[in-house]
């Protein structure tokens, strides 16, 4: 007699990438975290959760490879499955730091180029669950500055636009990246959406959430996001930043400056001061 082969649990991994709507996809899924309950589970990088250290450890491998910093990132991952409840609802795990760090981020000018190796060591890891990939994309002209503005304001970038745009110019298009991703762990675990043909509708994530299951109508009842997530400071407040960034301030007094900066952009809408001031 054939035995019956046991179904997996659905792990779908949303991969970002970072400036693509993955703030307002993570706070609508907290938002409606009690409509989506016995439907899904939502795994999203809150303060406190496991989430946080499996982002750091993912970027922490990207910008280097080693066998100590894959081990970090696959113990990180087991500790969020781990926490996992005991049922077979899909889990939507949500992190745009999994895909490693952006152009800008510590000297970064390519294209997540560890993320095919992030995913396969996600695969390895998760071994128990079928695991599929979500990636989001976004018109690189559009793209490309906004991650800048992310990069001066993050992660202490302090090249200008211009240099920044100089630097990253012979990024591929997201072609390439889709396919270095496949050819690691098949073309049917991998599914890419494009940004521009996700509904402004106060529902962001509408694509990835039909993904995992939903229906229009069950997404439709959930409550809308009101206003735009982690939306780009100010071309005032960024240059503000921009400076800051080449002292050398304290971290943790640099991130201070930074939430104050971002709560009180009217404080730099007059013209940039002049080169050599701050």
């Amino acid at each position: 007699m054939a035995t019956e082969q046991k179904i997996q649990r659905r792990l779908i991994v949303h991969l970002g990438v970072q400036k693509t709507g993955s703030t307002g996809l993570q706070r609508h899924l907290r938002m409606n975290s009690d409509a989506l309950a016995g439907r899904l589970v939502p795994l999203t990088p809150e303060k406190g959760s496991p989430m946080r250290p499996l982002g750091r450890a993912a970027v922490a491998y990207s910008l280097s490879p080693t066998e100590q910093t894959a081990r970090a990132l696959e113990e990180a991952l087991q500790e969020v499955l781990s926490e996992l409840p005991r049922n077979d609802l899909p889990v939507l795990l949500s992190h745009e730091n999994l895909a490693g760090a952006m152009p800008g981020n510590s000297g970064e000018t390519a294209l997540y180029p560890a993320l095919p190796q992030i995913a396969w060591m996600v695969m390895r890891t998760a071994r128990d669950f079928d695991v599929e990939f979500v990636i989001y994309t976004r018109d690189m002209a559009t793209w490309r500055p906004s991650v800048w503005a992310q990069a001066v304001r993050t992660d202490g970038y302090t090249g200008t636009l211009p240099e920044f745009l100089q630097a990253t110019d012979a990024l591929p298009a997201w072609d390439d990246l889709t396919d270095r991703i496949a050819r690691v762990i098949g073309a049917q675990n991998i599914t890419c959406f494009r940004l521009e043909d996700e509904p402004r509708d106060g529902h962001p994530g509408r694509l990835l959430l039909r993904h995992a299951g939903l229906s229009d109508g069950d997404i439709d009842a959930l409550t809308p996001l009101d206003g735009t997530a982690n939306p780009r400071l100010n071309a005032g407040a960024t240059e503000f930043l921009r400076r800051l960034n080449q002292s050398a301030l304290n971290p943790h007094a640099r991130g201070k400056v930074v939430d104050l900066v971002a709560r009180a952009q009217h404080l730099f809408t007059a013209d940039a001061p002049s080169e050599g001031t701050l």
